[in-house]
């Protein structure tokens, strides 16, 4: 009970009289809090740090890209989602993915980010969505490849450090269902540990697991291999968050739509 609650208890107490019930089940706590993910002991001291769901073109404005003009906000059922429509004309520096949209000058450490994903690619084994955080510069990263079917590369962590993709993955399920619907999915990064854990639909087990220490910290975004697909309702929480000019990709203009 908090101590304002028991305050009013008390008082009640002393000028009703009359027996009452109090309900304190609306108590928000981050384990109830319908802006927040489940509670882990790691998870009691975060708080909402980035919020973004699209609903107004400005929203452009938080990203960088490694090509704009592949990105645009795009109507769904629920509102504006931001769409990566088309291939990026980009050569990265190494081999991993062409298609990035990044937070732009947020620096994140410790974090969960929670988020909708629609893929819109064509059904084949390599059908993707990505995941990227602990960005240091476009040869310095993790990246998460959701995809169809797990291979050798596709469905898998991997870490990228001045050399082509390495899998880091421990953990990890045959791939996705995409089909034609949105997904919610969950990344959990702790660095102190290297965990990294995703988790799509069921919140109670992870699809993949991966421990790293690389990199303790970095910019985060989202995209693709080289296919196409919508995200939605981004939310990410973490004890903190620093600011930081992102120096690399593009500032796109302020309406993509």
């Amino acid at each position: 009970m908090t101590y304002s609650k028991f305050i009013y208890v008390c008082c009640a107490l002393c000028f009703c009289g009359a027996p009452f019930t109090i309900d304190l089940s609306a108590q928000e706590t981050i384990a109830e809090s319908p802006l927040l993910p489940p509670a882990t002991e790691r998870q009691r001291d975060y708080k909402l740090l980035y919020k973004q769901d699209f609903e107004n073109p400005a929203s452009i404005k938080d990203f960088v890209m490694t090509d704009p003009k592949a990105w645009k906000l795009t109507q769904h059922d629920h509102g504006l989602a931001l769409h990566q429509s088309t291939q990026s004309d980009y050569k990265p520096p190494v081999r991993s993915p062409l298609n990035l949209a990044l937070i732009a000058d947020k620096v994140f450490g410790d974090f969960t980010l929670e988020a909708d994903i629609l893929s819109t690619g064509r059904e084949v084994p390599h059908r993707d969505l990505c995941l990227f955080f602990g960005m240091q510069d476009p040869a310095q990263f993790y990246y998460i490849h959701i995809a169809s079917k797990g291979d050798a590369v596709a469905q898998n962590i991997h870490i990228v450090n001045n050399a082509p993709r390495v899998k880091i993955t421990s953990k990890r399920t045959d791939g996705v269902e995409w089909g034609d619907a949105w997904h919610r999915i969950r990344l959990e990064r702790t660095t102190a540990d290297g965990l990294i854990r995703l988790f799509l639909n069921d919140m109670d087990n992870p699809i993949m697991e991966a421990k790293d220490t690389t990199f303790s910290s970095g910019y985060i975004g989202l995209g693709s291999f080289d296919d196409t697909g919508l995200f939605d309702n981004i939310k990410i929480w973490g004890p903190h968050m620093d600011v930081k000019r992102t120096p690399f990709f593009t500032r796109p203009a302020e309406k993509l739509q």
